[in-house]
This record gives C-alpha cells, structure tokens and sequence, in this order.
C-alpha cells in the first residue's frame, strides 16, 4: 500500500531553486514518479533548458519503456531514445552486489555524450532522501561524475515525492515502485537475456491478473511470486491461474512469498565466496 506524508511545499519549492540554478538539464527519465516529478520541474523552471531521455536495454520490460514514451508526449517533453548494453557486461552479467554500478556507469557513458551534444549545462536522476540510506551502489558512480539529484538535494523522501507529484497532477503518482528485471536475480547466479525475458513475461502475466505490485524472483527453475501483504490471500485464492500463468513463462515449479512484497529482498542471499 503506497503511503503519503503530507504535501511539503517548503522541499518543493527547494528542489525547484536546485533545478533552476542548474540552467539547463538532462533529465534521466525512466516513467517512474521520482524521474517524471524531476522533469515536470526541470520544464517548469528551465522550458527549452529540460530534455528527457530515456534508455532502454533487456533488463527494462517494453511494457514500462512504451508507458514512459506515452508519459513524455503527454507532459509536452522533448524526449531523446538511447540503448544500453549493461548485460554484455561481464562485470553486470556476474551479478554481485556492484551490479548496480556498473549498469550505472553503462548509462551515463552513454548518456553524456546526450548531454555534451545537445549543450545541456548538466545531467540529474531522480535520486531520493530514502535512497541515501540504502545500498545504492550505483548512487556512487552518479557522485563521481558530478551527476545533479535534485530530489536528493532537496531531502525529499519517496512519500514526499509521490504526495508533490499528486499535488502537481501528475497522473503516475501512485505508480508502483519498478527496479530492473535484473534485481530479480540472486546476486552470484549470472544475469542472462533468457532469464530477463522469462521474469519479464511471468511478471506481465501476473499484472494481466490484476496485481499491481509484483515482482518474479528467479531462482533457476524455480519463480518465487512477491506480491503485497494484502495480496497475498488472492494470490492463493487464484493459485492454479497463477501457476499456470508462470509456467507458461517456462518456470517449472511456482512459490509465493508469505512475507509479501519488499525492496532489497534478495540481498538477504548473497554470501561472498
């Protein structure tokens, strides 16, 4: 269940004097709500100063990319389309906890070139206050290279983020929260393309039945459903549906998760060797 503090307009209007002192920007936009609040504010405050671009790569399902496009045209965004190849990568493909990093550091060695050509003063994410808590490896690469986070910046908390985007009308403010198909992967099994598309189709065929909140942790043959906590009584109430559905993805045997749906699950896996 997605939770709002209540409307701060004081961080609000922070983050929007941190994006007006940028000049011009480039904003990473993915269609989630913190990079889609980062460039309503980057249009607001910079007009023809604020392009979107956003990245595809197999670890992003076409599904999350087509509605991020639709977001775009709807906010009267200038969009650039980029490809990255972070899974050729050995050191993303071997899945350890760093992976983060570099699929980071694939995007802005390709997205500052973007920003060189287009002359645009900086490059931002929609980092959060909540991200800096966490394990965020990636969050380093964007420190190192002088990336801007304004939300960050300006302390906004995710629940901050989503109660300013409703506030603001934007109509993915109770989106929920996406990570690429990749954190479905314990850390040590290799990411592949195969696995991506499997996880990217089990997934979809679980939205088709209604959950919004879902994530397919792949454990070889095995797919382990995380749904949230007040799903989980109709996702075994609808037990041989869903079965059917994710092993139709090619999954041999189906579990759910009892304790429901949470970020970061699978760092509870990695054991360095």
């Amino acid at each position: 269940m997605i939770q709002l503090d209540s409307f701060d307009a004081t961080r609000l209007r922070d983050a929007r004097d941190i994006v007006r002192d940028l000049g011009s920007v480039l904003v990473a936009y993915s269609g989630g709500v913190d990079s889609t609040l980062l460039l309503r504010l980057a249009m607001d405050e910079l007009g023809d100063g604020a392009v979107a671009v956003l990245a595809s790569s197999p670890a992003y399902p076409e599904s999350e990319q087509s509605a991020a496009r639709e977001l775009a045209a709807s906010m009267g965004a200038r969009l650039v389309e980029v490809t990255t190849d972070e899974v050729v990568l050995e050191a993303y493909a071997r899945n350890n906890p760093d992976r983060c990093f570099h699929c980071k550091e694939e995007l802005f060695d390709t997205l500052e070139p973007v920003q060189r050509q287009l002359a645009l003063a900086h490059l931002a994410y929609g980092a959060t206050a909540d991200d800096a808590g966490d394990h965020r490896p990636g969050h380093g690469s964007a420190v190192r290279r002088g990336v801007r986070f304004p939300l960050l910046e300006a302390g906004m908390t995710k629940s901050e983020i989503r109660a300013s985007a409703r506030a603001l009308g934007l109509p993915n403010w109770n989106k929920p929260s996406f990570a690429c198909l990749s954190s479905r992967i314990p850390h040590g099994t290799p990411v592949t393309v195969a696995a991506l598309r499997q996880i990217e189709t089990a997934e979809d065929a679980l939205k088709a039945l209604g959950f919004k909140q879902v994530r397919v942790r792949h454990h070889g043959e095995v797919a382990r459903i995380e749904v949230e906590p007040a799903e989980i009584e109709r996702l075994l109430q609808q037990r041989e549906l869903v079965a059917d559905a994710v092993r139709q993805a090619g999954y041999k045997f189906v579990a759910a998760d009892l304790e429901g749906y949470e970020t970061g699950r699978l760092n509870r896996t990695w054991q360095p060797k």
